[in-house]
């Protein structure tokens, strides 16, 4: 049994809800939880949220950060087993099939932002066991390009030390830092490989403006 991808026209299940205020709560009970440039966020329209990705805690912590519901790509063996795959979906994420083109997955993205929604996609598509930036794949860029929707780069910073148990004595700080919407130029006719490869690293450019040097790794010379 699935739950379908809540949309603008349906109300979330309640634990939605629920989640969200625990997370919130956890947040601020067990780290020095900051977020910077909230201002910086649309506050209605489609939006492509981008951002690193250190730890599992980092989707339900932009959720939170973020002023507005947005929905999120997630690996497609989270889903696994049906369970949690009930509760991902209920809570507006949706599964991709990472190293290939999920069309699937692209239609869906479609539709949410068609719907006026925001989209978060995580470009490295895993977490960074060296809490450095790591080669992305260009699926944010055609999602940007075919839609044409701006785009939101986030940086985040200090959930790696989400590690062990030592880390909940020490409240880590943790920090959401929201840079500038911007938008990818329009292109016309399918996008090369190359033409793609220099879009993702223009995107992941904005993600690494917004991380301390230790963190940008792959993009740090494409910090103007």
């Amino acid at each position: 049994m699935t739950v379908p991808l809540a949309d603008s026209g349906r109300k979330m299940p309640w634990f939605y809800y629920a989640t969200q205020l625990g997370v919130r709560s956890l947040l601020l009970l067990l780290s020095r939880w900051q977020v910077k440039g909230k201002d910086n966020i649309p506050r209605q329209g489609p939006l492509l949220v981008v951002a690193n990705h250190l730890h599992l805690a980092d989707p339900p912590i932009l959720s939170v950060s973020l002023v507005r519901p947005a929905r999120f790509m997630a690996k497609e063996e989270l889903f696994h087993p049906g369970v949690f795959g009930y509760f991902l979906r209920g809570v507006g994420v949706f599964p991709v099939r990472r190293g290939q083109l999920d069309r699937q997955a692209l239609r869906q993205a479609q539709q949410v932002l068609a719907d006026g929604l925001a989209l978060v996609i995580f470009p490295e598509a895993t977490r960074s066991r060296q809490a450095r930036l790591q080669p992305a794949f260009s699926g944010a860029a055609l999602i940007a390009v075919r839609n044409g929707v701006p785009i939101l780069p986030i940086g985040i910073t200090g959930t790696e030390k989400f590690r062990g148990l030592a880390w909940l004595l020490r409240r880590p700080r943790i920090t959401v830092n929201i840079g500038h919407p911007f938008s990818l130029p329009p292109r016309n006719g399918k996008l090369s490989k190359t033409e793609l490869a220099e879009l993702t690293k223009f995107i992941m450019g904005r993600i690494a403006e917004l991380l301390p040097v230790e963190y940008r790794g792959e993009y740090a010379d494409e910090v103007n």
